[in-house]
């Protein structure tokens, strides 16, 4: 209906008071309904994140694109015991120890740090974080020996422990797709162990977590991972007994530099 030429707005129109809300979360509030029923905008937009998500889980890495991203830079390939995609899901046990292929392939030598890549139970986070990730702390780590950087298929946070216990190395940065929700895909999470070892529990980590375009940043986390390292290098543990405390000026725009790196640590 129009009234003069100009179209006229039902009072009793449902305005949609939540739009504003919905900028500050990616989570699912204020959701409309048709009837007793969802709106199909919403259950087509449910139905597509539940299918991203089950990508991200089934997805297999891409390692020769990794390696590209590298830009020539040394790193290596391992596997864990689970020889397939099932069997990881089924035996998270064999995802957190190496086969002995890439036992045998890792040569001992002293490492003060070796990054890990790790596919875990989302490839797309590993494949779309962990690279530039890596490569965000090389300027932060100066004067660090770091070891090549490690890309492990089929694998589990621990297998981490094995590899820089077979390399020599006294941190192990487990950089691993998170479990994927319904909101986010593609986190990466971040763990970081002080003299690692096979069998190392999980109290002995520290953890960041929800790396991904919506929540902490790259830059943010580096800044993060690299004042937690040089404290694990100070206090000689990760784990309960280091608080994440980084001052606030680690989180802004002056990236923290670890040129004085204690070697005696």
């Amino acid at each position: 209906m129009t009234e003069h030429g100009k179209p006229v707005v039902p009072t009793n129109a449902a305005l949609d008071e939540w739009q504003p809300l919905r900028g500050l979360t990616r989570a699912r509030i204020g959701l409309g309904r048709s009837g007793n029923a969802q709106r199909t905008t919403d259950v087509l937009a449910f139905q597509a994140a539940h299918a991203q998500a089950r990508d991200a889980v089934h997805a297999p890495l891409d390692v020769q694109g990794m390696e590209r991203q590298l830009h020539g830079a040394p790193c290596l390939h391992v596997q864990s015991r689970a020889a397939d995609r099932a069997t990881y899901l089924r035996r998270p046990d064999l995802g957190r120890r190496l086969c002995e292929d890439s036992l045998h392939m890792l040569r001992k030598e002293e490492w003060d740090v070796v990054f890990v890549a790790a596919d875990g139970l989302s490839s797309i986070a590993t494949q779309t974080n962990a690279i530039p990730f890596f490569q965000a702390m090389q300027p932060l780590l100066r004067g660090w020996r770091i070891a090549p950087l490690v890309i492990a298929t089929q694998s589990r946070v621990a297998i981490g422990d094995e590899i820089a216990q077979a390399m020599g190395a006294r941190l192990v940065v487990m950089m691993i797709g998170e479990r994927p929700g319904l909101s986010v895909a593609d986190s990466l999470g971040i763990y970081l162990t002080y003299a690692p070892y096979v069998g190392c529990p999980d109290s002995l980590r520290n953890c960041l977590s929800n790396i991904h375009a919506h929540g902490m940043t790259i830059p943010v986390g580096a800044s993060k991972l690299a004042w937690l390292m040089q404290e694990a290098e100070r206090l000689g543990l990760t784990g309960v007994g280091l608080k994440d405390a980084a001052p606030d000026k680690v989180l802004g725009k002056n990236t923290l530099s670890l040129h004085d790196k204690d070697t005696d640590a």
